[in-house]
């Protein structure tokens, strides 16, 4: 649990933040830091394109390693119990 003081400290700490900071961080143009070109949309599609695959390379590689494993004894076992409620033929 956070303490009073301690909550108390970390207030007045960024309230001293706010008052120093003023409005001409915000009057810089964004864009004039970044250099876009005629690369930059098939950089983002690349980016973006390795993102989407990524999990679908992970599972294939996956499968792969797994695919001539055998079930585990608890596995077997945990398969051939019948759902519950349905032991007795219920109905």
């Amino acid at each position: 649990m956070i303490s009073r003081k301690y909550f108390a400290g970390c207030a007045a700490i960024l309230g001293m933040m706010l008052l120093w900071a003023n409005n001409s961080y915000a009057a810089v143009d964004s864009y004039r830091y970044l250099h876009v070109t005629v690369e930059t949309p098939y950089t983002i599609f690349l980016f973006l394109l390795a993102g989407i695959l990524a999990p679908f390379l992970l599972m294939g590689i996956l499968v792969w390693r797994f695919i001539g494993r055998k079930p585990s004894e608890d596995e077997q076992q945990q398969s051939s119990v019948p759902p519950s409620g349905q032991e007795d033929g219920g109905e």
